[in-house]
This record gives C-alpha cells, sequence and structure tokens, in this order.
C-alpha cells in the first residue's frame, strides 16, 4: 500500500509518498509560493537525490498535479501511474470536538472541517482546498483526515473549559482544543518504546518547540492537558505569537492604539513572541546568535521563552502527580541545545537532571538525562507524516 501524505498549506503543499509495507519513504516534497512569484518545487527521493521545477503555480490544482506529474516522471519519478497512490492522508488543523481520531473524508466531514475553519481560519480552508483538489485528480483513493486538534480530545472538561460564562460554550462552543496534537502522539509513543514500558503506565511531558510551540502533559497515553487553547495563540512564548497574557491587556491596548479587533489579533499573533521582545527575528537561531553577542532583549526573549516551558513542565508535573519522562521535539526542540539545558536546569528538585555531553546532540532519538536523573530526558525527531499514514492505512485496513 503506498499512501500520499498532504500538508495543504494557503501557499504551499508538502508531501511525502509513504511505502506503508515497511514505512520507508519513497518521494518528500514542497511546493512553494502558489499564486505568487517565483513558484516552485522541490523533491527528495529516498536515495536523496534532490531536484528543483521552477514554473508558475497558479492554484493549489495546478500545484497537485504537478505533484502527481513528478511523482510518475518517467525519469524522476518514484511510481509508475497515479493508480499506485492507494489513499491520501490530509493534515487538518482544527477539528474542534467533532473528530477525537482521523476520518475518512465524505461530505459531511468536509462541511465539519469548514464549519471549524472561524478557528483555524489561515489552515482549516487550505486543509480542505488540498482535499477537494485530491478528490479530482485521485477520484480513485480513500482521502483520509487527521486533526491536529483530536489528541487532546481526550482532556477532561474541568481543563478544556474557560471560566467564562457557559452560555458562550453551548452557542459558540469556546473551550480549549489545542494543536500539534500528531506531533505530540507521536513522541509520547516513541518515548514509551525507548523505555521499554507501555504508554498507559506512564506519565510523559512532550515539547513540542519550534516557530510554534506547545507542551502536552500525556497521562496514561492520552492528552490530559495541552498549552495553547481555543487557539495556538495560548501558551508559550513563540516565534511572533505572545502566549499567555492577562486578557485585559487586549482592550487596554486597542483603546490606546486606536486598534481594531482584526489589527489587535495580528499583533498579538504576528508581531509578538521573539520577534516583539528581541526586535530582530522571530527564528530562534537569530536570537541566539545576537543574545551571545549581548543583545540584551535578545536575551531577554531567551529568557521569557525558557521560563514559560520551564513553567507549564512544573505545573503538568503538579497536575499529573509526576513525571516518567520528559521529550523535546520540533525545530528548536530538536536541534537547540543551550535551549533545552537552560529549560531543564533547576529542575534537579523534582528529579530532572540533563547529562550535557549526551544533550550535545541535533534531531537524533537520543537520551540526555543524567545517570542519577529520576525522570528520563530524551530528544525524539517528530513525525507527523508518518501517523497520518499509519491512521490511513489503518481506516483503509477496517
Amino acid at each position: 500500500m503506498k499512501i500520499l501524505v498532504i500538508n495543504s498549506g494557503s501557499s504551499s503543499i508538502k508531501y511525502q509518498l509513504i511505502n506503508m509495507e515497511d514505512e520507508s519513504v519513497l518521494a518528500k516534497g514542497l511546493v512553494e509560493r502558489i499564486g505568487i512569484e517565483g513558484s516552485r518545487l522541490e523533491q527528495e527521493l529516498s536515495a536523496g537525490e534532490e531536484f528543483e521545477i521552477k514554473q508558475d503555480i497558479p492554484d493549489h490544482g495546478v500545484g497537485m498535479e504537478l505533484v502527481i506529474d513528478t511523482l510518475t516522471d518517467e525519469d524522476k519519478g518514484v511510481i509508475s501511474n497515479v493508480s499506485e497512490i492507494n489513499a491520501v492522508g490530509h493534515r487538518v488543523v482544527q477539528g474542534g470536538d467533532s473528530f477525537d481520531k482521523s476520518v475518512i473524508v465524505d461530505e459531511k466531514v468536509k462541511k465539519e472541517i469548514d464549519r471549524w475553519a472561524s478557528l483555524a481560519p489561515l489552515h482549516n480552508p487550505a486543509n480542505l482546498m488540498g482535499i477537494e483538489v485530491c478528490e479530482k485528480l485521485m477520484p480513485e483513493a480513500t482521502q483520509v483526515a487527521t486533526f491536529d486538534s483530536a489528541f487532546h480530545q481526550s482532556m477532561p472538561e474541568d481543563v478544556y473549559m474557560y471560566a467564562l460564562p457557559y452560555e458562550l460554550y453551548e452557542k459558540h462552543s469556546i473551550r480549549r482544543y489545542g494543536a500539534h496534537g500528531t506531533s505530540h502522539k507521536f513522541v509520547a509513543e516513541q518515548a514509551a518504546k525507548e523505555m521499554g514500558k507501555d504508554i498507559e503506565d506512564l506519565k510523559i511531558i512532550t515539547c513540542h518547540l519550534g516557530n510554534g510551540a506547545s507542551v502536552t502533559a500525556v497521562k496514561n497515553g492520552k492528552s490530559y492537558d495541552t498549552s495553547m487553547g481555543l487557539t495556538p495563540l495560548e501558551g508559550l512564548v513563540m516565534g511572533t505569537r505572545c502566549g499567555d497574557i492577562d486578557p485585559a491587556i487586549v482592550p487596554f491596548v486597542m483603546e490606546k492604539e486606536g486598534l481594531s479587533p482584526q489589527e489587535m489579533d495580528h499583533l498579538m499573533n504576528k508581531e509578538s513572541g521573539f520577534l516583539g521582545v528581541s526586535g530582530i527575528s522571530s527564528d530562534s537561531r537569530d536570537i541566539g546568535e545576537a543574545a551571545s553577542n549581548g543583545n540584551k532583549r535578545a536575551q531577554l526573549a531567551t529568557n521569557m521563552f525558557v521560563y514559560r516551558v520551564k513553567k507549564y513542565i512544573g505545573s503538568y508535573i503538579a497536575a499529573m502527580n509526576g513525571v516518567d519522562a520528559i521529550v523535546f521535539t520540533a525545530g528548536i526542540g530538536e536541534n537547540a541545545i543551550d535551549l533545552r539545558e537552560m529549560i531543564c536546569n533547576d529542575l534537579d528538585y523534582l528529579g530532572i537532571k540533563v547529562d550535557s555531553e549526551r544533550n550535545n546532540v541535533r534531531a537524533k532519538i537520543t537520551e540526555i538525562n543524567a545517570d542519577d536523573s529520576k525522570v528520563k530526558v530524551f530528544i525524539i525527531p517528530t513525525n507527523e507524516e508518518l501517523v497520518i499514514a499509519r491512521d490511513t492505512k489503518l481506516l483503509m485496513d477496517n
């Protein structure tokens, strides 16, 4: 069985073609700048061969046609015909409380994806567009949707509810949904395998740290709490998102700066975080370099990020009454050696100790805790595409 995994963004399509017999990636690529000047496709084959195609890609339909043409190309392709693709697994950011697992796409599912678009306006419409394009181009292939929010549907009511008038939940479904669920699920399961234990017997804290970042408490194999909320804005300090703030700041700044609701939303989502505090960049690598050169605002942004992650780890240890393992994943989590160590420093009271030499590694499954640490600490590269492919195959098998 060959499964094509699609992550359709507003101006991009990420894809992987996976052979599910051995879960090997036959090809992976990116179509970017769709509808924008300078559009192109980049593809890498399993043997490491890379190539690029530059051409006008006015819409997602043309983009997906290019993906299929490239995968089936006589010289550069990996399959002879599109009919070899048995199913397409799609990443969908927001499924609200409608979906607690991956589902085969039908008209009802598509309506629900559209209904929840108000909570993910940059993502759900693009995700739905990708599904509809693939339905037209691959009518024989089964389409499956995997939701970022699904893993967090196991959160208890007293955890996911906000202390607002209950009518707002009944009328508008205002509650915490979380994100990055596919990633948190994958790395938690991998950590249990590394420990040789059943995940249902473990308490794990997973730190998905990238430009977007979240921490999840995984208790007995299920999401118990997570740092993102109704939208991805809540929680940690991120590349351009502010994370947790006093909600009274919103009307205060709007009044003082004369901002509309849309402008205030843009400020918190696109002008804050690393970028807003440092004034330099939203990229943690740029922040780290500036901080090492003595830039005080870059140092401040770094310290704020570290403190917020540390605070969530501590609160989740309290919420679960303990922790067996902490996992770092995603761009920062897998690669930022110094930040990992800063986050784990001064947590020895909780039995968390990191070995500096073991921690001196990037993007590789590694146990980085000291020998006398009571808590295991892992680096585990995330693989959301594989989770989507596995869920898709399971639905096909059933």
